[in-house]
């Protein structure tokens, strides 16, 4: 029972010493790597890039905290997701297609002051998660309230305006399941 509580509670300074070296190698390296490839690589708009962010903290905690894998294979796994990432990225951009099979389609949750529950459902979203981000994003009031959407990265953005006229451009959603919803509303409001 002793030698076992001592595995789990001390550590030699020779480990401590290989601890403190790896953290500040590894994040030197991903600082590099973040700086050669781009801020794109932790930016969350895309779920490969969500991936990307979980997969990275992952490596980084693995390699600094245990003897496997080894510093110098860390780095080159860590390297191979922006390597990656970075790849995708340009894919992504020539190819369109690609971003539809890759990523999830952004989901309208609610327009005006009315909640699409069945969209709630698809996203398995509750009112108490939206009643927080129409808080979070300073909207007091239904009729402040354009649209709410899933974003494609599992975020929740709430379109609001104090103006009564307020319209918002298709373009902004246009990618947005459920956006024809939020354009019958409009035109129905501008006909009043």
């Amino acid at each position: 029972m002793n030698d076992t509580f001592e595995k789990w509670t001390f550590a030699s300074f020779d480990e401590i010493t290989m601890v403190v070296l790896s953290s500040i190698v590894t994040y030197a390296v991903i600082l590099l790597y973040t700086r050669l490839s781009g801020l794109r690589s932790f930016s969350k708009m895309s779920a490969s890039d969500f991936a990307m962010t979980v997969a990275v903290g992952s490596l980084f905690a693995s390699t600094i905290s245990s003897s496997t894998p080894t510093l110098f294979i860390g780095i080159a796994a860590i390297g191979c997701l922006f390597a990656g990432q970075w790849g995708l990225a340009i894919l992504r951009q020539q190819i369109p297609w690609l971003s539809q099979l890759i990523d999830n389609e952004p989901l309208l949750l609610m327009v005006g002051g009315e909640m699409i529950e069945e969209n709630l459902r698809k996203a398995n979203v509750t009112r108490s998660d939206i009643y927080g981000k129409l808080r979070e994003s300073n909207a007091f009031s239904y009729d402040q309230i354009l649209a709410v959407v899933f974003e494609t990265t599992g975020d929740i953005s709430v379109i609001h305006s104090e103006r009564d006229d307020a319209v918002i451009d298709p373009d902004i959603v246009g990618d947005v399941i459920g956006h024809e919803r939020l354009f019958s509303g409009q035109r129905s409001a501008a006909k009043k």
